[in-house]
């Protein structure tokens, strides 16, 4: 496996510069410099391929923001091109639409569980794509989407739009953003689900970026406890899988891999 050729890390400064004069709405509304380098090392992870996708949800910028904030970013010498905004309802995602189409197709081919949290039901349950038809229709009509998406040349980076009017977008966004066990739940029964005060391990993967800068947050998600050992295997193969794209890669190094155990009152998903 070669390894990709890092990237010249700019200073600081400049990201944090990238970031607020294309994404803040004003001086005050300016993303915190934490937040902008932050942002900044998610977009190269997207970029290396360890992560599919990333949700932004940082300030009220829209995509053509974001387009202007991945062209500086470009100038600044990060291998933003072939990157895409996928917009679904009013959230935006930045998406490397080759990675995310490998993604989903495993997700087809049942790589990952997802945990049914319905608030009709007494305690979470593991459940299959198999049992979830709409969704599994829904993953090859993203699918179908990205691979037909045109190269325009005349843009460094691409945006389109999906419809979602009758999506579980907590359902999607994790399939999207790599995660190895969704939560799922029937939108019939509204927001409200089984998680409150059920113990939860939540995982936590870090990497080092920005030398004197805390590390990366690649991925956050959690699993109920008492489903993570009929999950293990699949959390196993999720680890081993970013471990390897890790090592193919020479811009981040360090990966940490955590996870503790929380209790909460209300689980927002």
């Amino acid at each position: 496996m070669s390894l990709t050729d890092p990237v010249s890390a700019p200073s600081p400064q400049r990201l944090v510069a990238a970031a607020q004069q294309t994404l803040g709405m004003g001086k005050r509304r300016c993303p915190p410099q934490a937040v902008c380098l932050h942002l900044a090392g998610e977009v190269l992870a997207v970029a290396r391929g360890l992560k599919p996708a990333l949700l932004y949800d940082c300030s009220c910028a829209g995509a053509s923001e974001l387009q202007s904030y991945l062209e500086e970013l470009r100038a600044l010498g990060f291998p933003t091109q072939g990157l895409h905004i996928l917009e679904i309802g009013e959230n935006s995602l930045i998406v490397s639409p080759e990675h995310v189409c490998q993604s989903l197709e495993q997700v087809l081919l049942g790589t990952i569980a997802f945990v049914d949290v319905s608030s009709s039901q007494p305690h979470p349950s593991i459940c299959s794509l198999d049992q979830l038809q709409d969704l599994k229709a829904l993953m090859a009509e993203i699918i179908t989407h990205l691979q037909g998406l045109r190269k325009d040349l005349s843009v460094a980076v691409s945006c389109s739009r999906l419809r979602s009017s009758d999506w579980n977008l907590c359902t999607v966004f994790g399939i999207l953003l790599g995660y190895p066990v969704p939560y799922t739940f029937q939108l019939n029964q509204g927001d409200d689900n089984c998680l409150a005060l059920t113990p939860l391990r939540v995982f936590a993967a870090r990497i080092s970026w920005l030398r004197g800068h805390p590390p990366v947050l690649l991925y956050s998600f959690s699993v109920p406890e008492s489903s993570f050992p009929a999950l293990r295997e699949i959390l196993n193969t999720w680890e081993e899988d970013l471990r390897t794209r890790c090592r193919a890669q020479n811009d981040f190094a360090d990966l940490s891999i955590s996870s503790e155990i929380v209790t909460l009152p209300a689980v927002a998903l």
